[in-house]
């Protein structure tokens, strides 16, 4: 069985093709001697039919996924992750964003197989299935301009990053965006999410090992000072249990 914690549904239909003649969703189709009338499809078979098809795309999507700790990913690639994570959703306006954030404290035991790399996953609470998010104060999103009497508010670095990434939890339709993978993210600002994450990661451990497949945002090169880091857009997120595939090499 699979606990899952999140499911994009929207990813999910990406690999849908374009029905030709066929009813309402979740329907089913009755013929009568008046005619045929639409009738709601029973709840149950309408989530089996999800969960197969769910299975049929991670058994298509590991046949292309990198693991997320490899060297040489670029955005829009498919990756696999497996990793202690947290999932929090920020105070304030973007309280409808979710994120999936490793924890810098639990560095060590997880170093050789993850190579040092860390993981941040952006998605709409939306999608979260029976799992209640922790709310987190977060960085400063924007800051008063005390020089101004108008009391201009100016979007942070962090603040940027944290709009794109809301604009890109679902993907946008093609004629909106010239590439529907590429977002502008600072690179400092991504830091700077990770180092507020970081910060308010003092309570008792809520993080749980989580593994799955997302799709590649954009990539933060590490430095003697920060981790390298994979921002993604999960498709499903689910608990690991002990028989997950996944070890890389």
């Amino acid at each position: 069985m699979r606990e899952i914690v999140y499911l994009s549904e929207s990813k999910l239909r990406q690999f849908v093709p374009e029905p030709r003649r066929l009813p309402r969703t979740g329907t089913l189709r009755v013929t009568t001697p008046l005619g045929g009338i639409d009738m709601d499809a029973p709840a149950a078979d309408v989530e089996r039919g999800q969960l197969r098809h769910l299975r049929d795309v991670c058994k298509h999507v590991e046949l292309v996924a990198d693991w997320y700790a490899e060297p040489d990913l670029r955005p829009g690639q498919w990756v696999q992750f497996e990793a202690p994570l947290r999932c929090v959703t920020l105070s304030g306006a973007h309280q409808d964003l979710v994120l999936f954030v490793d924890s810098a404290g639990r560095r060590g035991t997880d170093s050789v197989a993850d190579g040092g790399c860390r993981l941040l996953m952006h998605g709409s609470t939306r999608h979260l299935m029976g799992w209640h998010p922790m709310q987190v104060d977060g960085p400063a999103l924007e800051v008063d301009n005390s020089a101004s009497s108008l009391g201009t508010a100016f979007v942070t670095r962090v603040g940027q990053v944290v709009e794109a990434l809301t604009r890109h939890r679902d993907p946008l339709p093609v004629e909106q965006t010239p590439s529907r993978t590429t977002v502008p993210l600072h690179a400092r600002g991504v830091q700077e999410l990770l180092d507020a994450l970081d910060e308010d990661d003092h309570s008792i451990d809520m993080s749980a090992k989580m593994t799955g497949y997302a799709r590649v945002t954009g990539l933060l090169s590490g430095t003697r000072a920060d981790s390298r880091c994979v921002v993604a857009s999960p498709l499903v997120v689910e608990y690991a249990t002990a028989d997950s595939p996944r070890i890389p090499g």
